[in-house]
Order: structure tokens, then sequence, then C-alpha cells
């Protein structure tokens, strides 16, 4: 591949860590951007990879930093917001990406890789809506975009098998508000995989990507699934809606917002694919069941360290 100039957005993310590094590996030149990032991160990225701490709201910023890049890849995005009211899911999905479009217009940057999410614009959830919103965008920006709509991630570290594993942990019984909700998670090398083909691929332009899993589970199964790998006995409580909704107002409240009434929502609609993009660009999809092992695995590890780390003190 002809090593490119790349600014990432969000790359301090679950799926930007993941694709920083493949990028780096592959050669490209990769500018990071990020806002708060913690003391000494740059010590944590690959060889390559350049971190700019800026504001990325900054118009000014954004046009400076896109100057001769070859392509922008967004992959900022929010599960929740303070309050309920979308303001936040606005402000990280639609105005920041229409930021981006502007900075790109005027840096003369014509290729953008934009993040999404399967659903986006459909179902009752501000996170959903604003994700339509930011497409829409994209859509009729005039630059040549390619944009990924995955289902749920899963990999070494994510916010799902790893998530569960943490509170299964601690919990005999898991209320679980919207169990029968349905997903199709999708590997995290998977997605990478097939941001990385698309830097090349002029086929990609002006295309939409849903990145969906060979397994369908419900929210219920996973929970289970999670468990069984762990060697854990673990009973699912599966809420009706009424409850549900009353467990998502309460965490709403809670530090960190575990769940929170928009998540709810988003659970309304199934995170199930329609036309598999993976399959579109030649990419077998990876089964969750190949790689559990490995994630809780390395969820394991992680609790033994910090266990030994512990006792050492």
């Amino acid at each position: 591949m002809t090593p490119l100039k790349l600014v990432v957005l969000g790359g301090t993310g679950f799926i930007g860590r993941h694709l920083v590094a493949r990028l780096a590996a592959d050669g490209h030149a990769v500018t990071l951007l990020s806002r708060n990032l913690g003391p000494h991160y740059d010590r944590l990225l690959p060889p390559g990879v350049a971190l700019r701490e800026v504001d990325v709201y900054d118009p000014d910023v954004l046009r400076s930093a896109f100057a001769g890049a070859d392509a922008v890849i967004n992959l900022v995005g929010i599960l929740n917001e303070k309050g309920d009211n979308g303001r936040g899911f606005r402000r990280a999905h639609v105005e920041l990406t229409k930021l981006v479009i502007a900075a790109m217009q005027l840096a003369g940057v014509r290729r953008l890789l934009q993040m999404s999410s399967l659903n986006a614009g459909r179902g009752r959830s501000h996170y959903l809506k604003s994700r339509g919103e930011a497409e829409a965008a994209v859509k009729a920006s005039g630059l040549d975009w390619t944009i990924f709509e995955p289902s749920v991630v899963f990999g070494p570290g994510d916010g799902l098998f790893c998530r569960f594993a943490a509170l299964l942990r601690i919990a005999p019984v898991m209320p679980l508000a919207r169990a029968k909700a349905k997903f199709a998670p999708v590997y995290v090398g998977d997605v990478v995989e097939a941001m990385r083909r698309c830097l090349h691929l002029r086929g990609s332009r002006g295309e939409v990507y849903e990145l969906y899993g060979p397994d369908v589970f419900t929210l219920a199964d996973i929970v289970r699934l999670t468990a069984r790998q762990m060697g854990l006995r673990r009973w699912v409580l599966p809420l009706p809606d009424a409850l549900g909704r009353l467990q998502a107002l309460v965490f709403d409240f809670v530090p960190g917002k575990p769940f929170s009434s928009d998540n709810f929502r988003s659970l309304m609609t199934d995170s199930v694919g329609g036309i598999d993009g993976l399959h579109r660009l030649g990419i077998p999809a990876t089964r969750v069941a190949d790689k559990l092992p490995v994630i809780l695995g390395h969820v394991d590890e992680r609790q033994a360290r910090y266990q030994r780390f512990r006792a050492a003190r």
C-alpha cells in the first residue's frame, strides 16, 4: 500500500487504538488529534504516530491540522451524555462532523472515513438520531466519503463482554433491561480491516458499509455466554419494559452512567444488519466463539495483575 498522511479524530477510543496501531504498522504517517489526554499518553503510541492535544471544536485548529493530509478519519462517538436532552450527542456527532467537513473543504482534503452506527437515523434514541444527522451531513458534503455502520464491536478491552465480565464477578443475579434485544457483534479486527481496505479502494467512495458478525445474540445470550466462559453460575433476570425504563432512569444519575434512558431507547431497535459490508469488502467475518476465550482471558490477566499489585502493597 502507498503510505498516506492521515489525521485521526477519536483515535484514543476502543476502535481507534486498534486502528491507529494497524495504520502505523502499514507505514502510514498518522496524526492523532484528541482532547483531555492523560499524562504520558504519547508513550503508549506506536512509532509513526504523532500526537496533538487540541480543541477539536476549534475550526482554525482543524484546518491547520488537516493541511497536507491525504485523508481524515473521524471516529469520535459517545454512548452517553450529561442529562438526557440529546445536546451532548449532537455536539459530539453532528456539530463536530460539520466542523470536520468545513475544515477539510478549506484545507483542500477530499477523503473522509466516517464512523457511524448500525441503525443510524432510525429508532427513538438521541444516539441513533444524531448518528443519522451526521451521516446526512457527510453525504451532502461533496467530499469523497465512506461511512461505516458497525453493530456492537467486540474485542480485547471492549465495552461488551469485558464490561459484563466485571459485573458478573460481583453480581450473582443480573437484572437486565431489554434482554431480548438482538445484536450481531462484529470483531474489532474486522472493523479495522474494513477501514484499512477502504483507504485505498476507489470503489468505496460514496458507499455505506454495514459491519456485523455472523452470529446473532440477544442481550441475555451475551450475558449468559460471558458467564459460562468465565466458569460462573449466574442468573439473568429479564425485566419488563416498565421496570427496565425505571432501571435506566435510576442509572441516569449514577456516575459513569453504566446504563441510561437513551441506552434503553437504543435497545428498542435490534442491532442486526441487512447488507453485509464485510462480505462486500472480501473480509471473512470473525465468530464470537473464536475470540471470546482470548478476550476474557485478557480480562482475567488484568485482574490477576491487579491482585498481585494489591498484595505487594
